[in-house]
């Protein structure tokens, strides 16, 4: 593979380096010049490109991605269609992402052109859940590290999923005076949440007094139930403060063992583990009554997804085992440790509504022409021009119409089949696109504010890099919010959860993340919803 400069009329077969914007269009990045694009770049003056010339033997960066991820051994775990170079993957049920370092960290030094990120090891995750990006740096590689990539891979276990399964639980909580019942309350509401992903049920709640003997014959009276747990968790009403102290104490005196108490994860110090007849018993600490992620959770996930873990397990979790100082966790491809510049930002623009307000059978408002263009087209040129990338549209009322006056423009298209439910469903919709996974950053775009042009944008995805990639940026003119705006990563899946004619605000106000608001002017509030307004603004309705 080469990397040069060349004559456009010498540049047949090569792969372009740097997309290019042409009066009739774009040329992206990776696209194999063909004679028509030669004539293309040619009729718009363009003399010379960056490209880079295939010798014998070399792949194309999809293709590459393609056959490395092809070569994985997937349990519970699909790929998607390769692009860009890279090659994602994803969860296909809830469970615990489970990972082999020495074969991921062997891959990645196989070549620098050829990557393998993934989450950590047992990090829980839900069906679709991206898990693991394969990525090719350069637009082309040799075949024969490939296969050297291809042939590591071969009859090894990289990654899996394992599956959560449900459980039957036994709470027994133990009480003392000075616990308040309403804490108690609270501990099994908390509880059941975190049993949810998994199906798991709590079968039933015992609250004893805070005493061994007590203690002990509730392990043996809970074992003894017509419909026997599958897991016993105690939640004691005061701190463990040593091996003999009443919650280890008691597992021992009702014929169990235990593997440990302790653990080296802050917080969750505290836990207890052991097993009676072959069902495991937590001793929770009391940092599991928070929701916030601690070492509880840590062991309740590998006990739900079919593990049982050691002592050997336990005392291995030091290492990244400080939970209280990390604000968010899990989040993979952190943008806090890259400069602004590598701060991805993806760009959404939202298509799929019915204009209700245009009249029943009315024209549609995205197809109404400015410029002798479609409105719907026209915001995608201003998108397709700025630094967002890459770019999803989201279709829905209307969609042969619309997806056709975009036709050309190389866009990624996800129908939202529930439009009529509101906005809502169709930011489910773009959120759950793997194209837009990985980015730091999505940037949300209203498909009828014909007011908003690509400097706007570009102002926007500035500001957001700016602040680190750790502030949601919204447009607003006068003091008052508008669009577009750009959500951070952290939001993403609280945004997939999203249902019916909700957008995102309660999301933004409840984030707890800073706000960066930027005046793009009147631009920020115009969106065209009646006929009125298209025409006010310069439009043309279509039938």
């Amino acid at each position: 593979m080469q990397f040069c400069n060349l004559e456009i009329e010498e540049a047949v077969g090569c792969v372009l380096v740097h997309s290019i914007r042409l009066p009739s269009g774009r040329f992206a990045k990776g696209t194999v010049l063909s004679t028509e694009h030669i004539e293309a770049l040619a009729a718009a003056g363009t003399e010379q490109v960056t490209v880079v010339r295939l010798e014998d033997g070399d792949m194309l960066e999809d293709e590459a991605a393609a056959a490395i991820a092809a070569a994985f051994f997937l349990d519970a775990i699909r790929l998607s269609d390769a692009a860009t170079g890279r090659v994602n993957l994803h969860a296909t049920a809830s469970g615990l992402f489970v990972v082999d370092r020495d074969i991921v960290d062997a891959l990645n030094r196989v070549d620098p052109a050829i990557t393998l990120a993934t989450l950590a090891d047992h990090a829980p995750v839900q069906a679709g859940d991206m898990v693991a990006t394969v990525k090719i740096i350069p637009l082309a590689v040799s075949g024969a590290t490939v296969e050297a990539a291809v042939d590591l891979l071969k009859g090894r276990k990289a990654f899996s999923v394992r599956p959560f399964r449900p459980c039957k639980v036994l709470l027994i909580a133990t009480e003392l005076p000075a616990l308040k019942t309403s804490v108690m309350d609270r501990t099994a509401k908390l509880l059941q949440r975190r049993l949810d992903p998994s199906e798991s049920r709590l079968i039933e709640e015992l609250r004893i007094p805070h005493d061994q003997n007590r203690l002990t014959e509730a392990l043996v009276e809970g074992l003894a139930r017509p419909e026997q747990p599958d897991l016993m968790i105690v939640f004691g009403a005061s701190a463990v403060a040593d091996p003999q102290d009443v919650i280890p104490a008691a597992i021992r005196a009702a014929g169990g063992t235990v593997e440990h108490v302790g653990m080296p994860v802050d917080p969750g110090n505290l836990l207890i583990l052991g097993q009676i007849d072959d069902v495991p018993v937590i001793g929770a600490p009391g940092c599991a009554r928070s929701p916030k992620e601690n070492g509880f959770d840590w062991i309740l996930n590998r006990i739900l997804a079919g593990e049982r873990p050691t002592r050997h397990d336990i005392t291995g979790m030091g290492v990244g085992g400080l939970l209280m100082e990390i604000a968010s966790r899990p989040l993979p491809r952190e943008a806090a440790d890259r400069p602004p510049s590598a701060l991805r930002v993806g760009g959404l623009l939202l298509a799929a509504g019915q204009a209700r307000r245009m009249g029943e059978g009315g024209p549609h408002k995205l197809l109404a022409e400015f410029e002798g263009v479609p409105l719907v087209r026209r915001s995608a040129e201003v998108l397709q021009a700025s630094q967002a990338e890459p770019l999803v549209v989201v279709s829905g009322h209307r969609r042969d119409e619309i997806e056709a006056a975009l036709s050309g423009l190389g866009l990624t298209f996800r129908f939202n089949p529930e439009y009529s439910s509101g906005l809502g469903s169709s930011l489910v919709s773009g959120f759950s696109a793997p194209e837009l996974g990985g980015c730091d950053g999505v940037l949300v775009m209203l498909a009828d504010m014909p007011g908003v042009t690509t400097a706007h944008i570009d102002q926007l995805i500035g500001a957001f890099r700016e602040s680190g990639g750790h502030a949601i940026v919204r447009a607003t003119y006068q003091g008052k919010r508008g669009n577009p705006i750009i959500l951070p990563r952290a939001t993403f899946g609280a945004v997939r959860k999203l249902e019916g004619d909700v957008g995102a605000r309660a999301i933004i106000e409840s984030s707890g993340l800073p706000i960066v608001e930027i005046d793009i002017g009147p631009a920020a509030h115009l969106d065209v919803d009646t006929p009125e307004a298209v025409t006010a603004a310069g439009g043309i309705l279509k039938e």
